[in-house]
């Protein structure tokens, strides 16, 4: 379940990533970000989808925008924290609760502090990141390691991409994605799948579709085996995930939001 959470939303999370993405000047880049801002909240829905079954929450995620009193080399940040936490019956035989928290600039969009807290069955891990943007560097609680300049980690960089404008994208485009996790500086590429209108539990919204390349091997068969929705506005909301297993889906629904930083012109129909 959860590991659609931290590879599937989270990855999306990356899907306007572009080539041109780390300068190399001297100064700190200003980006232009009108997606996000303090006081949005989105909530999501982790589930099993089979025909046999129907639909199985397995757990609950957050992801909200707050102002912060803290500063990272005398810089404006804002602090976004994630958390997802499995539900009902799969709390009996495997309990996830996970705790994600990234500061990022507010100029730049860059992170400066990420924080990790895994809690999934008897598997516990805590991870910290502080970025050097200018010296190209992160440190780890084991290490000191190069990155390309504005590299992200997993959780800013979803809101990172949401700040692309996708007005040039063509169907079969191939978007580079670069991103720091367990110690590793990733990169992929996501692949621009056309736009579909798309029906969940709030409405019916105008989408953009992804699919994000992932490592074929043990763990994936297919070099593409995600599908991903996020709404064909300005907030670029991500709303729906799907990665197919061996029967039915697991997916990720997007099922509130509150704080936007504009107004929700994908929705084409709410709700009853």
């Amino acid at each position: 379940m959860m590991q659609i959470f931290k590879s599937g939303i989270l990855l999306l999370l990356t899907l306007f990533l572009c080539s041109d993405l780390i300068a190399q000047d001297e100064q700190w880049r200003k980006w232009n970000n009108e997606a996000f801002a303090p006081g949005e909240v989105l909530k999501y829905r982790f589930y099993y989808d089979a025909w046999l079954t129907g639909k199985i929450t397995a757990g609950t995620g957050t992801l909200e925008v707050k102002t912060t009193n803290r500063k990272f080399y005398g810089r404006e940040v804002w602090h976004i924290d994630t958390e997802g936490n499995s539900k009902g019956m799969f709390n009996w035989f495997f309990k996830v609760k996970d705790e994600f928290d990234s500061y990022i600039d507010v100029e730049s969009v860059a992170p400066h502090y990420f924080e990790r807290k895994t809690r999934e069955g008897g598997y516990k891990k805590f991870d910290e990141y502080r970025f050097n943007h200018q010296e190209e560097y992160v440190m780890t609680r084991s290490d000191t390691m190069k990155i390309p300049r504005y590299t992200q980690d997993f959780v800013s960089a979803i809101y990172f991409a949401r700040t692309f404008s996708s007005d040039t994208l063509k169907v079969g485009d191939m978007i580079p994605v670069y991103f720091f996790l367990d110690d590793s500086v990733y990169n992929s590429a996501i692949l621009f799948d056309g736009r579909e209108n798309i029906e969940i539990e709030l409405g019916t919204f105008r989408c953009l579709k992804f699919r994000p390349g992932m490592a074929t091997g043990e763990v994936f068969a297919d070099k593409y085996p995600m599908e991903m929705w996020v709404t064909d506005d300005k907030n670029h909301l991500p709303i729906l995930i799907k990665s197919a297993v061996i029967v039915g889906n697991v997916k990720a629904e997007l099922m509130e939001y509150s704080g936007l930083a504009n107004p929700l012109t994908s929705l084409i129909q709410q709700a009853d």
